[in-house]
């Protein structure tokens, strides 16, 4: 049964503002509307870029937020607009976004539930890929320029299919552990459903205004969905039917949080998430099995008299005393290595946080403002390190995995947002795409000197960036990541040019293989 996408969602809102320094109303809206809407949507709930409303400021001051929209936003897309705006415009823009909406629309079970589509129901579609490629070597490559994603046979390195996607995909897709479906996230909020054995969209339902991205189980059985607006982490089963809306805030439920990611913690049977707002690191179990969860006062934990509820999708808070934007599994997923964007310049901006003991053990010395969720892993000098890029400074740190000290920072071309090897391969690619002098330059990193090897410029002035390996790490395919881009693979070997797929801005590509055994060479 296919069920209709209800009109529900249509705002209209106006906004009727008295601005202290004078500018009208009329102004600050012609201003938001040119210099802000595009990214961050008319209503300001949100598009390319976060919702723009106050539920969203509540860590940024109103001169702090002034300073970004003068001079824009490191590391982001933000570009400042202080040339263009003058000082009282720019506090007039400031104190709109900072103006609450109401009635503020809700998006909730309703909601949820009313939006869900079925292309195709369970069962229906056949059991066996309806190709000659192999299936675990297929790419999945997201193309923002103008919201398609290509499916690429990863033997013959040309596209097998091409579909149009939901606006603006983020995050990153998700497969389940057979490799046969995988499920994108939009800014938006919608959840695709995509059969790639069959290569058709399955299912799609909308289960938030504003979300950052989601995740998929161990056992392909549910999807955690990370949502900045609501404040809110929404479960579904596979096929995308609600089964619960945990609303997010502190333990005392004064705080609430958006949600900064939620990645599987597969060996644990759990989701693990970020919180944005709030100092705490969520757990959230989806095995039915699970311990009861003490939730106030414990009179005898054994017998379990006391307060406390079901252990099956429902959070175990660890508290911190910093917040936790980003983070990175350990290879046994009892750890994170976490790290705060609130303050680009301290000097230590990580900590590690066991999941059992439920706290902190560690400090981790990361300068700037290091990408650990783009990290990766190997084995060097008979130690495993971890290494992360920066979004603030030109440089990738390394740090043993098992002292939490860092043995080295090497310096790049610029800051940059991703890092990707294989486990087959000597060498790490990183690039320095949130540099303006350097966005076309990718670095090749030997993991056994940690030294820079090479680096390539293949198209001077154009952002060349994120790369991923193909299921034997014999090629490279990386992107020029432009409307008139292209994948570019190399030898991974030789560092040669081999091809070119032309590509509408091709801002990710994702190998089946490479994801489903969590390579340590691509992000989980």
């Amino acid at each position: 049964m296919k069920i209709r996408a209800p009109g529900l969602f249509i705002f209209g809102l106006f906004f009727q503002l008295t601005v202290a320094n004078g500018a009208g109303a009329a102004d600050v809206g012609d201003n938001f509307k040119q210099h802000c809407a595009a990214c961050h949507g008319a209503d300001r709930l949100g598009g390319i870029g976060p919702a723009l409303i106050p539920e969203n400021l509540a860590r940024l001051r109103k001169p702090e937020a002034e300073k970004v929209i003068r001079d824009g936003r490191p590391a982001t897309q933000m570009l400042g607009i202080g040339q263009t705006l003058a000082a009282d415009e720019i506090k007039a823009l400031v104190d709109y976004v900072y103006t609450p909406i109401k009635p503020m629309p809700a998006w909730g079970e309703r909601e949820i539930n009313a939006s869900r589509l079925v292309n195709h129901a369970p069962g229906s579609l056949p059991d066996k890929p309806q190709y000659k490629a192999d299936p675990l070597n297929l790419f999945v490559v997201v193309e923002s320029g103008d919201h398609h994603v290509s499916i690429l046979d990863g033997d013959k390195l040309e596209p097998i299919h091409r579909f149009q996607s939901r606006f603006a995909l983020h995050g990153g897709p998700k497969f389940t552990p057979d490799g046969r479906y995988v499920f994108f996230a939009s800014r938006d909020g919608w959840i695709t459903k995509f059969d790639l054995w069959n290569l058709k969209v399955v299912a799609e339902v909308r289960a938030g205004i504003n979300t950052r991205n989601a995740a998929v189980s161990g056992d392909g059985k549910w999807v955690a969905v990370a949502n900045y607006l609501p404040h809110s982490l929404v479960i579904l089963d596979a096929d995308l039917k609600l089964q619960k809306i945990l609303p997010v805030s502190d333990k005392d439920g004064k705080v609430s949080s958006r949600v900064s990611a939620v990645y599987d913690a597969s060996p644990r049977q759990s989701f693990v998430a970020a919180l944005k707002d709030v100092k705490e690191v969520w757990e959230i179990s989806y095995n039915p099995k699970a311990d009861a969860i003490p939730a106030g006062m414990i009179h005898d934990y054994k017998y379990q008299e006391g307060a406390f509820i079901p252990g099956f999708l429902n959070p175990q808070r660890t508290q911190l005393d910093d917040y936790l934007d980003d983070f990175y599994f350990t290879q046994g997923y009892d750890e994170v290595m976490g790290a705060s964007r609130n303050d680009a310049k301290a000097a230590v901006t990580g900590q590690v946080v066991n999941l059992d003991a439920r706290k902190k053990i560690a400090d981790l010395e990361l300068p700037g403002m290091p990408h650990l969720g783009s990290g990766i892993s190997w084995t060097w000098q008979g130690k495993t390190v971890m290494a992360t890029p920066n979004l603030n400074e030109g440089l990738i740190s390394i740090i043993d995995m098992k002292t939490w000290q860092t043995i080295k920072q090497i310096k790049t071309r610029g800051p940059g947002f991703f890092m990707r090897s294989h486990e087959n391969s000597r060498y790490a690619w990183t690039d320095s795409m949130m540099s303006k002098e350097f966005k076309d330059t990718m670095q090749i990193i030997d993991k056994e000197t940690l030294e820079v090897v090479a680096e390539l410029k293949p198209e001077p002035g154009k952002t060349f960036a994120h790369v991923e390996f193909t299921k034997d790490g014999k090629y490279v395919l990386a992107s020029l990541w432009e409307m008139d881009g292209a994948l570019i693979i190399y030898d991974a070997v030789t560092l040669k040019e081999m091809k070119r797929l032309p590509m509408k801005k091709p801002v990710g590509k994702y190998n089946v293989w490479n994801k489903i055994t969590k390579s340590e060479g691509t992000s989980h």
